[in-house]
């Protein structure tokens, strides 16, 4: 593999995302991550925003990806990744190549999910985000890294009401994971 920005990119983004999916009830090792993802579609978005699905087929494109990715790790881990693992794999990728490599005005980058977990959830919950506190408490119970497709669409979707047409990264300023 030649070592040049596109490589740099995917390997910080893919560690990033390992490591941040990773969870007590299905480990795996960056290493792990970074195959998988390497393997996967959405390495083709570093620095080309342009090739992202528009707004209408991100939510179908989004469900595709997290199929692949759990049939890469189907021999590859232990245990497959859920859809909520997978989700926060691409999603993680997706928000440093995309929100924070500087394209996040890019008129396609608004769809891109933000990651979920428990830390966004509560917060959203304590908010009482969209006049849906059971719905974020119900959210956070089941636990992110045990969503199935239904379950992460549905969160997907009420944070999309609650931004009223916003980019979904907008989200993330109830995530104080960052304190």
């Amino acid at each position: 593999m030649k070592y040049n920005i596109k490589t740099h990119i995917h390997l910080y983004s893919s560690w990033a995302a390992s490591r941040a999916a990773s969870v007590i009830t299905n480990r795996f090792t960056v290493e792990k991550g970074q195959l998988i993802l390497s393997k996967s579609k959405i390495k083709s978005f570093i620095t080309n925003p342009g090739k992202l699905p528009n707004i209408k087929n991100f939510d179908k494109e989004h469900l595709s990806w997290r199929k692949e990715l759990i049939g890469l790790s189907s021999g590859v881990m232990k245990k497959p990744l859920t859809h909520g693992i997978a989700a926060k794999m691409i999603n993680i990728y997706l928000k440093s190549i995309i929100i924070c490599g500087g394209y996040h005005d890019h008129p396609k980058a608004e769809a891109v999910h933000p990651p979920i977990d428990s830390v966004l959830l509560k917060a959203l919950a304590k908010e009482n985000y969209n006049d849906k506190q059971k719905f974020w408490r119900k959210a956070n119970k089941i636990a992110w890294s045990n969503f199935d497709s239904t379950q992460y669409q549905d969160v997907i979707n009420e944070i999309r009401r609650g931004l009223n047409g916003k980019a979904l990264w907008e989200i993330e300023e109830y995530w104080k994971g960052h304190q």
